[in-house]
């Protein structure tokens, strides 16, 4: 009698267990979307997120950091869905490299500017890093942000980038250096239009858009990761970034699409 009564209850326990595991890989409760995206759309990525929600019900996890950064952490193993880089280059090579089922596709290009928080001119941006008023200039780090690369590139191409090297603020993202140039810890940093475009950016700032054939063109890519290679939310948000919604609000924060 007891090793019925035992056997009766080890079956109670195990039907409960089994229950307990279809009720929690349900889709009510299968995990959000996680998404890697580059520090430059920091501010933008909310918008997509909440407009992508309220249009198909899908919850997105953003992980920001920058290109190069998102880029090691998903070849040591980070279970990203989907890549949305600030340069075709990072994802071009998770792909050679066999992290991606197919070929990145370019979903925006973006512009360089140079932007404080004080009125300091920049008509001639090129001589005001050189005066006194500038002690400090911030740029996000070149070998993996590609938006450093490109400040390097234009600073570099005006003659100027020994000149000032010394004042140089590194950054590891854009993030960062939005957070020195709106604290006002650097009198000039190279960030993106996204940042004087925000709505919730509340700080007064000044900018000037950099001559585009000073650098190469930021061609920011997306891929699909391998992660995500059979999970159909990855392939909506994908087509949801090349559509026009999300294009429309690339445009709105300042980037160029097709």
């Amino acid at each position: 009698m007891r090793s019925k009564h035992f056997n009766t209850n080890n079956m109670k326990r195990i039907k409960i267990l089994v229950a307990v595991c279809i009720f929690c890989i349900s889709p009510a409760f299968a995990q959000n979307l996680k998404v890697a995206v580059a520090a430059n759309l920091q501010s933008v990525i909310k918008v997509l997120q909440s407009d992508f929600k309220s249009k198909t019900g899908i919850m997105i996890e953003p992980i920001v950091g920058s290109s190069g950064n998102l880029t090691n952490q998903v070849k040591n193993g980070a279970p990203y869905d989907v890549f949305l880089s600030a340069d075709m280059t990072f994802p071009e090579l998770l792909f050679t490299e066999g992290f991606s089922a197919k070929k990145p596709v370019v979903y925006a290009q973006g512009s360089l500017i140079i932007c404080s928080s004080q009125d300091i001119g920049f008509e001639n941006w090129e001589r005001v890093l050189l005066t006194e008023r500038v002690k400090k200039i911030a740029i996000a780090n070149p070998a993996i942000a590609p938006y450093g690369k490109a400040a390097e590139e234009a600073l570099k191409r005006k003659g100027i980038l020994d000149n000032i090297q010394s004042k140089v603020v590194h950054g590891e993202s854009i993030s960062q250096i939005n957070t020195y140039i709106t604290t006002g810890v650097v009198e000039v940093g190279f960030t993106t239009q996204a940042l004087v475009k925000d709505p919730a950016n509340k700080n007064p700032l000044y900018w000037k858009i950099i001559d585009p054939k000073l650098y190469a063109p930021i061609e920011q890519g997306m891929v699909i990761l391998k992660h995500g290679a059979t999970n159909p939310d990855a392939e909506k948000f994908y087509q949801y970034i090349l559509g026009p919604a999300a294009k429309a609000v690339f445009e709105k924060y300042g980037y160029h699409v097709q």
